[in-house]
């Protein structure tokens, strides 16, 4: 449902979009359904191929606890057992130690996927997960500079330049598992805009919010959701101002933008909980907040989804 309102909150995406168009254990059951975002809990994996397939209510438990469903904008973990090659959306996914995996569903997804697990003696099996579709509310903002909308040829430029830099950035497939920790809110402050949701400024669609808005006083602390090391950290960009990238390890990252200080640098490990920097309103910004976004790659997390699975209640 479309409406309008004053210009007062992240202004970035009005000028990206016309620029660039097992673990066994009971423990670790749950954080895998848990952390999978799903409405329908796990499910048995399908199998493919003849009769020398296991039928799925005899397959090892520990195949692969995905869930039968999950919205678009989820963060899915599984874990798979050892010696299995686990693929998905044509990528073969990184696998821990502990037999670890985890994927990210697009905001845009409609269609069923499926992950494709082959085992350690050879057998594949094909696992289907239902995308349970959520409603994008469409915001009308007018008002909102020209400039901002459609920016000059060279800022233009500036702006590609700098976003080709953290998209590099999110491709980092390190062996790190730190996204399989409980995620915990990054600052406190009331959520002033969420993923997923359409804007169109002075009558031009914008990209979908690539993040959640958390708004709170200039200066407040921010902290790691999650241990990672940092990827990318920049004070000045033009679009999101001070900007700090926070990998999780196989391919999942957070970016945090706007800040008005950066506590950390590019290389830094950080632990949970930890200092990254402090809210801000740098870059195209209207008023002080942290834009929290959350990637599998190039594919956009809705951090909110994290956060519930993880349990963390609002603060």
């Amino acid at each position: 449902m479309a409406r309008s309102v004053v210009a007062r909150r992240d202004l970035a995406l009005a000028a990206a979009r016309p620029i660039a168009a097992a673990t066994s254990s009971l423990a670790s059951l749950a954080l895998a359904m848990l952390l999978a975002a799903a409405s329908g809990g796990c499910a048995s994996t399908a199998p493919t191929g003849g009769p020398d397939v296991d039928h799925p209510a005899v397959l090892p438990a520990r195949t692969s606890f995905l869930p039968a469903a999950a919205p678009q904008g989820a963060l899915v973990q599984g874990i798979a057992e050892a010696g299995a090659t686990v693929e998905y959306a044509g990528r073969n996914l990184r696998i821990s130690p502990e037999g670890r995996f985890v994927f990210g569903v697009s905001r845009d997804a409609t269609a069923p996927v499926s992950v494709r697990i082959t085992r350690g003696d050879g057998k594949t099996l094909v696992h289907t997960i239902t995308i349970t579709p959520r409603d994008w509310p469409v915001e009308r903002i007018d008002g909102v500079p020209p400039a901002t909308v459609l920016p000059p040829p060279a800022i233009a430029e500036r702006i590609r330049r700098e976003q080709a830099r953290v998209a590099e950035a999110r491709l980092r497939d390190d062996a790190r598992s730190d996204f399989a920790q409980r995620f915990t809110w990054p600052v406190k402050g009331r959520i002033s805009g969420r993923f997923g949701n359409q804007s169109i400024y002075n009558g031009t669609p914008g990209a979908a919010h690539s993040g959640m808005d958390i708004a709170a006083a200039n200066g407040t602390p921010i902290v790691a959701p999650a241990a990672g090391v940092v990827t990318f950290a920049d004070p000045g960009l033009y679009l999101t101002g001070g900007t700090v990238v926070l990998d999780h390890g196989h391919g999942i990252s957070s970016n945090f933008l706007h800040l008005s200080r950066l506590d950390v640098k590019s290389g830094d490990r950080v632990e949970q909980g930890q200092a990254i920097g402090a809210v801000g309103a740098t870059g195209r910004a209207t008023g002080p907040h942290l834009h929290w976004g959350m990637n599998w790659f190039d594919v956009r997390i809705d951090p909110l989804l994290v956060l519930e699975a993880s349990g963390a209640a609002q603060p």
